[in-house]
């Protein structure tokens, strides 16, 4: 991989008028990423990486603060999957650390475990249930709903009223700006309600984080010779300058047709980070806070996730916003139809793929793009006739 900053100058094949790259692939993400890894190493293709940020790895980006502590710059990141084929794959380029995520929420003066399990529901209502009467409790405070349709009725059907409003109604709120009873049923869908004590918070087969972080990770994917990469630069600059057969567009669909049917609604994230002079700060990695009387819907305590050991520790407070980049494709219906009339524009430029989260306009966890990257690659290989690189 050849890094050049936003300082320095085009050389080589990459010049105007050169020999040029067979792929530009905008956006050093996972879905850019690992497309520019298969293409280079898989089929020995010539591959131009352009992202705007100073740094590869996207949102999954991890560095040492001031302090020599190991953060997510973005937010916690945490690693499951029950894919073999992308677990496979990504060992290429990590060893693995064992992590089992487990998740508290702040709620009625106490922590217990989220998502709702028999732990919770013993410590908010001074019980001792059994798994089977934990069933029943909940079913007798179920409200039927006919037709499920908003993330409301998905949580109100299993769980009643009240455990909505303490758990999901606030935090959903704060999360997407919206209320439940707004959203798709999609987003409160993906989490579990349990009447067991199991309190992990993924159900995956395959939950580690990489051992030295995703930086490293990516770094080392990156790293074939026939890859170059340019960070702190727009596509709009560089896309007159270099010669390339495709594009591959990792980045937000609408932004790529310059918004001309409208843009595409966001969810975007602001970061508080601190450190403090303790060695920890509280007793797992991540707490919940669903109340709409704080701004922050969690904090996350890294040396959790990383397993670092320092007499230190850093943590970051998330605060939801409508502004700053785009993290969460919200997923209502006409934000649904808007996207299928830019992926109608996409259809019509057969020289463009479009991938990942953005360039999908959809919600997916990080094994969801390998896969879909992955895929992709296989695709356009097939479609193009290439060999394998010997």
């Amino acid at each position: 991989m050849r890094t050049l900053d936003s300082t320095n100058q085009w050389s080589g094949s990459g010049q105007k008028g050169g020999r040029g790259f067979d792929y530009l692939i905008v956006g050093a993400g996972f879905a850019g990423s690992v497309m520019a890894e298969r293409l280079a190493a898989q089929y020995g293709q010539r591959v131009l990486v352009v992202d705007r940020r100073p740094h590869i790895g996207g949102n999954a980006y991890d560095e040492y603060n001031s302090d020599g502590i190991l953060i997510h710059r973005y937010g916690p990141h945490i690693f499951h999957t029950n894919a073999q084929r992308v677990v496979d794959y990504l060992s290429r380029f990590t060893q693995w650390r064992p992590y089992r995520h487990r998740v508290l929420a702040s709620v009625d003066g106490m922590l217990v475990p989220m998502p709702i399990n028999l732990t919770t529901l013993n410590m908010l209502y001074s019980m001792n249930m059994s798994p089977e009467q934990a069933e029943a409790f909940l079913a007798a405070r179920a409200e039927p709903v006919a037709d499920i349709r908003t993330s409301e009725d998905v949580v109100v059907s299993k769980v009643g009223r009240e455990l909505y409003e303490k758990f999901f109604r606030g935090y959903t709120r704060k999360q997407w700006g919206i209320d439940p009873s707004d959203l798709d049923r999609s987003v409160t869908s993906r989490v579990p309600i349990r009447t067991t004590a199991e309190d992990g918070y993924f159900n995956d087969e395959f939950q580690c984080m990489p051992l030295e972080g995703y930086t490293r990770m990516f770094e080392k994917m990156l790293s074939h010779s026939n890859i170059e990469v340019r960070l702190a630069t727009d596509y709009k600059d560089v896309r007159e300058q270099v010669r390339y057969r495709r594009l591959i567009y990792t980045g937000p669909i609408d932004e790529y047709f310059d918004y001309c049917l409208g843009r595409l609604p966001y969810r975007s994230l602001k970061f508080r980070h601190e450190t403090i002079d303790e060695a920890h700060f509280q007793s797992l990695a991540v707490v919940n806070y669903p109340s709409e009387d704080v701004r922050h819907t969690r904090i996350t305590e890294y040396k959790y996730l990383t397993g670092q050991t320092h007499a230190k520790t850093s943590i970051t407070y998330e605060y939801p916003s409508d502004e700053g980049d785009p993290y969460y494709p919200i997923p209502r219906p006409a934000n649904a139809e808007l996207f299928r009339r830019y992926q109608e524009l996409a259809d019509a430029k057969p020289e463009v793929t479009f991938a990942g989260r953005l360039g999908s306009y959809r919600y997916y966890n990080m094994d969801q793009v390998v896969a879909q990257a992955l895929s992709m690659v296989q695709r356009i290989a097939e479609k193009e006739g290439m060999k394998q690189a010997a």
